[in-house]
């Protein structure tokens, strides 16, 4: 329901390859490091947001969203729901140009606020599952 067919490979393929990944961190242990790693491999720039900013995967890392002083065409969202909207809200707020709710994420309202502000957005999806289906 949250994750058009056509909506993933507009996102995937023709939104620009500039990703931040909101909880991303150097937790090798975590989602959000080995769903970077694979964005990577497809031709990515993968930007890290996290609380502490860490550099992951060879990118320096950002504290939040507005931190990041170049545009992002993805805001990749690996938080819990709860904290999810707020997220896309400040993907909207700084220009981004699609959100992605990663397997797990779902918050209906920011769904519809992202959608009404105009921009493409999945969600309770990943984009390493999502990439090869495309191929």
């Amino acid at each position: 329901m949250y994750a058009e067919p056509g909506i993933i490979r507009k996102i995937i393929e023709g939104t620009g390859p500039t990703w931040a990944v909101v909880g991303l961190s150097a937790n090798e242990q975590r989602a959000a490091f080995g769903v970077a790693e694979f964005l990577q491999r497809h031709g990515k720039r993968v930007v890290p947001v996290h609380p502490k900013a860490e550099t992951v995967h060879g990118e320096r890392g950002y504290a939040s969203l507005s931190d990041i002083p170049f545009d992002v065409d993805v805001v990749d969202v690996f938080v819990r729901s709860e904290f999810a909207g707020a997220v896309a809200d400040e993907a909207v707020a700084v220009g981004a140009k699609a959100v992605w709710f990663q397997l797990g994420v779902i918050d209906e309202d920011a769904y519809e606020r992202t959608r009404a502000a105009g921009l493409p957005m999945v969600m309770d999806r990943c984009p390493a599952i999502e990439i090869p289906r495309l191929r």
